[in-house]
């Protein structure tokens, strides 16, 4: 198995991608711990993967953070993988997103995705690997997408930035950004249930392959870019997208 005898830490690992991303690396012999902000999913989750250890914590919130990597150090000796795929969605046009909105997002999609790298980084074994859940709304100009989109592309940045500063360590740290996946994100995009079909309406037919991603396809990107097979990329955003990118 790819994963025997590692570790993986999935944060936001309760639900749609990275509840398919600890499980895949759970059947792959990793050691999983996962954590998410809702109780009720993250026992499911944990009765899922078997996870060692499996936290409710909010990315947003510093000091939660803290208390899960110190709980982890009870439960692992280091992490081999880091997912950070915890993550918050929304949509407004640019006259109406106010500031509250704007930190709400950032809070967590940003602002809480880099200091939940950082406070890793002491458990963070050579040869190991981070990978951020991005968006390919970073790249894209979609209405509505602002906040969320400028959010990611901040993430792209730090991605970018801290693969140049940990090469020397031998971790690599990459991005995998999602086209139109069906997620339970989009039941939180604060529209009302005929704006979100008609959202899935709209973004099914921006996809080259007029179909919507499954999380599963997401996880295989992330396993992949954790795992020895991708020993020489670090540095990458890696559309996984049905060709809306590339050739949409």
């Amino acid at each position: 198995m790819r994963f025997s005898g590692k570790t993986a830490v999935i944060l936001g690992g309760n639900s749609g991608i990275g509840l398919s991303a600890a499980k895949k690396f759970a059947d792959q012999g990793a050691k999983v711990a996962i954590t998410g902000r809702n109780k009720k999913t993250l026992a499911e989750a944990k009765k899922e993967t078997g996870a060692v250890l499996a936290s409710v914590c909010d990315i947003a919130d510093l000091n939660a953070v803290k208390a899960f990597y110190d709980d982890l150090k009870g439960a692992m000796d280091g992490i081999d993988s880091l997912v950070v795929n915890a993550g918050v969605g929304g949509f407004a046009p640019a006259r109406e997103i106010t500031p509250e909105f704007w930190d709400e997002v950032h809070n967590v999609n940003l602002r809480g995705a880099f200091f939940a790298a950082q406070q890793a980084l002491p458990m963070m074994r050579e040869g190991g690997s981070i990978i951020f859940t991005g968006s390919i709304g970073s790249v894209l100009g979609i209405p509505g997408n602002c906040v969320y989109a400028s959010a990611k592309a901040g993430l792209r940045a730090i991605a970018r930035t801290l693969a140049a500063e940990l090469v020397s360590e031998k971790i690599r740290v990459n991005l995998v950004s999602p086209g139109p996946t069906e997620t339970p994100i989009i039941n939180r995009s604060g529209l009302p249930p005929e704006g979100i079909d008609q959202m899935r309406k709209v973004m099914t037919e921006a996809v080259p392959m007029k179909r919507m991603g499954a999380p599963e396809e997401i996880a295989d990107a992330i396993l992949f870019l954790a795992s020895g097979e991708a020993s020489f990329i670090t540095g990458v955003d890696l559309y996984v997208d049905g060709g809306c990118v590339e050739i949409g």
